[in-house]
């Protein structure tokens, strides 16, 4: 009983966490391995927990989501599926040993990828290449996501600044969109390959949902500066643990 609270306190606040700004996973990720489930199996549930959570964050972003293009939004929504598609595959035939191994690395990287992605956007002068080359990108960061759902909102929040977005409540109405779009593909292909721990995921589920619609009112709130501040925080402490844990294997 005590593991599954722990496991809805989790993913309630990875709800929360993932409107706010991203990085949810932070938090579920780890509360599964630590209650005992191998890596691999632990990442799968980990997208299936806080899978509705994405939708909750959209719905309370839907005045925000409703601005953008179109026939833009189309175009991303289906790179993304493409590519969580791919990345799914791939952690399907990875083994619970190199995916722990890459764990922390991909931790630190989305972690890096939030934390100066308004620097890197400054150092891009050509805006044309720039929106030429946000369809590649979207893809690339989808394939991540599908492999490796950690930090996949800190990962596209860090994208859209390199398109040059700035409204921080459309940035992550885009980002619980496209995350719940391409978790959907993941749950379906994890669910499908039986890597899924259902009654931990199914607890989770209905804590991060109840965390991801709360999290809009408080996204609107919070001054951006210590939304980033939060989940650079957050992403930097699970690095650090991830690694020493890989040290002390």
């Amino acid at each position: 009983m005590l593991q599954y609270i722990t496991l809805a306190a989790a993913a309630f606040f990875a709800g929360i966490l993932n409107t706010v700004a991203g990085g949810g996973t932070f938090l579920t990720f780890p509360a599964l391995v630590y209650t005992g489930l191998p890596a691999v199996a632990a990442n799968a549930t980990s997208a299936v927990a806080v899978f509705p959570g994405y939708l909750g964050g959209a719905v309370g972003f839907r005045s925000e989501l409703a601005k953008f293009d179109r026939r833009k939004l189309w175009k991303i929504v289906a790179l993304t599926a493409l590519g969580g598609l791919i990345g799914s595959l791939l952690l399907l035939v990875s083994s619970n040993q190199a995916f722990s191994v890459a764990v922390p690395f991909l931790l630190a990287f989305a972690t890096l990828a939030f934390a100066f992605g308004e620097k890197i956007q400054a150092w891009i002068k050509n805006r044309r290449a720039e929106r030429e080359e946000g369809f590649v990108g979207i893809f690339l960061v989808s394939v991540y996501g599908g492999y490796f759902n950690g930090g996949l909102g800190i990962v596209l929040l860090a994208l859209f600044s390199l398109w040059g977005m700035r409204d921080m409540n459309a940035m992550n109405g885009l980002k619980s969109g496209l995350s719940f779009v391409l978790s959907a593909i993941s749950v379906a292909t994890f669910a499908l390959a039986g890597l899924v721990a259902w009654p931990q995921a199914l607890v989770m589920m209905v804590a991060a949902t109840l965390g991801g619609y709360a999290g809009a009112p408080i996204a609107r709130a919070l001054p951006r500066s210590l939304v980033r501040a939060i989940v650079i925080a957050v992403g930097a402490i699970m690095s650090v643990i991830f690694f020493a844990r890989l040290r002390y294997r």
